[in-house]
C-alpha cells in the first residue's frame, strides 16, 4: 500500500452519500469562514469610503451603506495629491528594486558560484546584521545620507535598500541549487562567468528572482519611518507619509478613500505575480 494516500476521510465514508454530504458541507464552511476573515475587512474598507461621514461614525455601524457615494475617492484624489505621492512612491520602489536586485544579485552569485576567499566569513558577517534592529540603523543612515546632500533625492531611499542581507541568502540558497552539470556544460562551452550568470543562471531563477522583487517593492512601497525622515519636501513625499501629513483636516471617508487608492497597486501587483511568488517559495523549499 506505499503508493496509498492518507485523508482525514477514508475513500469509504467519501463513497457514501451521508459521508460525502457532511465532507462537502465542512469543507465549504471552512472555505467561506476563511474567505470572510481575508476579504471582509477589504468590502468594509472599500464600502466605508462610500458612506457618508455621520454614516462612518455611527454606532452601532452598518453593514451596508444607506447611501452609496463615490465623491469621497474624487475628493480624495484631489484634495491630498494622490497622482504626485504615487508616482513618487513608483519612482522610489522602482528604483530600490532595480539597484536591489542587481546588486544582491551580483552579490549572491559571486559567494555562490565563484567561491571567493573568506566567502563564508563574509555571508556570515552579512547575516550578522539580520541581528540589528532597524530602528538602531536609522540615525547612523541618516547622518550618512546628510552628508553626501541626499535629503528630498530618491537616492535616499534607494542606496540603502541595496544591503538586504535576507534576500541576498535567498538568492545565493537558490543559486547554490541549481544543477551544476548546466553550469559546467556552460563553461565547456566557452561562456564567461558573467555570460553564465546573464544567459543560464538568471533564466532560471525566474520565480526566485520574482519573490525577491515582490519583497523588495513591498518593503520600500509601506515604509514609513525611514521616508518621513529623508523627505521634508511635502512635494517629494510617497504615499505612506502624505497620508498622514495630509490627513489633518480631512473628512474621515476622504482619508479611507485614499487607503484604498493607495492600496490599490500592491493588491494588483500580488494578484498578478502571486503564481511567481508560490512558485519560488515552493522551489526554494523542495530543490536539493
Amino acid at each position: 500500500m506505499s503508493g496509498s494516500v492518507r485523508t482525514l476521510v477514508s475513500p469509504a465514508v467519501l463513497a457514501r452519500p451521508r459521508g460525502r454530504a457532511a465532507y462537502w458541507t465542512v469543507f465549504t464552511g471552512v472555505v467561506g469562514l476563511f474567505t470572510l476573515a481575508f476579504l471582509f475587512p477589504v468590502y468594509w474598507m472599500v464600502t466605508g469610503a462610500t458612506k457618508p461621514p455621520d454614516e462612518v461614525a455611527r454606532t452601532p455601524p452598518t453593514l451596508v451603506p444607506e447611501s452609496w457615494s463615490t465623491a469621497g475617492y474624487a475628493d480624495a484624489w484631489e484634495l491630498m495629491q494622490l497622482p504626485t505621492h504615487l508616482w513618487n512612491t513608483v519612482v522610489q520602489a522602482a528604483g530600490a528594486w532595480i539597484f536591489q536586485l542587481v546588486f544582491c544579485t551580483a552579490a549572491a552569485y559571486a559567494l555562490s558560484r565563484l567561491r571567493p576567499a573568506f566567502g563564508g566569513l563574509i555571508l556570515g558577517g552579512i547575516l550578522a546584521t539580520l541581528m540589528v534592529p532597524a530602528q538602531a540603523l536609522v540615525v547612523p543612515k541618516y547622518l550618512t545620507v546628510a552628508d553626501l546632500g541626499l535629503l528630498n533625492d530618491p537616492l535616499a531611499i534607494w542606496l540603502p535598500a541595496v544591503a538586504n542581507a535576507f534576500n541576498l541568502y535567498l538568492l545565493k540558497r537558490f543559486f547554490d541549487q541549481l544543477p551544476r552539470d548546466v553550469l559546467e556544460a556552460a563553461e565547456i562551452d566557452g561562456a564567461g562567468r558573467l555570460r553564465t550568470l546573464w544567459s543560464i543562471v538568471l533564466p532560471m531563477s525566474r520565480p526566485v528572482l520574482g519573490v525577491v522583487s515582490i519583497f523588495a517593492l513591498v518593503a520600500v512601497w509601506q515604509d514609513f519611518l525611514w521616508p518621513l525622515m529623508v523627505f521634508s519636501d511635502t512635494g517629494k513625499q510617497p504615499i505612506s507619509v502624505a497620508l498622514v501629513q495630509l490627513s489633518q483636516n480631512i473628512q474621515l471617508t476622504v482619508l479611507i478613500a485614499a487607503m484604498v487608492i493607495a492600496s490599490i497597486p500592491m493588491v494588483a501587483l500580488f494578484l498578478v505575480f502571486q503564481r511567481h511568488i508560490v512558485a519560488g517559495i515552493s522551489a526554494g523549499s523542495t530543490k536539493g
